[in-house]
């Protein structure tokens, strides 16, 4: 008969809920790259919305949830405690992701409302 074991299962840093990103972050690194997709972004939306691309108001929605989208991952690198930190790194990882699908559904509503080809 086996032994009942007590002991946490072994830290597995292979494991996307355990990478260190996630896990001991100060969240510096995640605004960096939220900054990056940002202004990435925005590089593309403005210039869509300046040529006034159909439909008009798509780019510049985009734009504004985009910047709206960084300003709450700052939000939370300042407001959640270091207590919570696994809460606060998700949540600006959920917030990068979501920068970068609103922008890329913004990017192929306008091209394929425009008529150009996606490749």
């Amino acid at each position: 008969m086996g032994v009942m074991d007590d002991r946490p299962p072994p830290y597995d840093e292979t494991k996307v809920t355990e990478q260190p990103s996630l896990t001991f972050s100060t969240g510096r690194i995640w605004l960096v790259v939220g900054g990056l997709f940002t202004a990435i972004a925005l590089a593309v939306l403005i210039p869509q919305a300046i040529a006034g691309l159909p439909p008009r108001g798509v780019p510049v929605v985009a734009a504004i949830v985009d910047v709206l989208l960084y300003a709450g991952m700052v939000v939370v690198r300042f407001v959640v405690p270091v207590t919570r930190l696994r809460l606060r790194l998700g949540l600006m990882a959920i917030g990068m992701l979501a920068i970068a699908a609103v922008s890329l559904a913004a990017v192929l509503i306008v091209g394929f409302a425009s008529g150009t080809p996606v490749t």
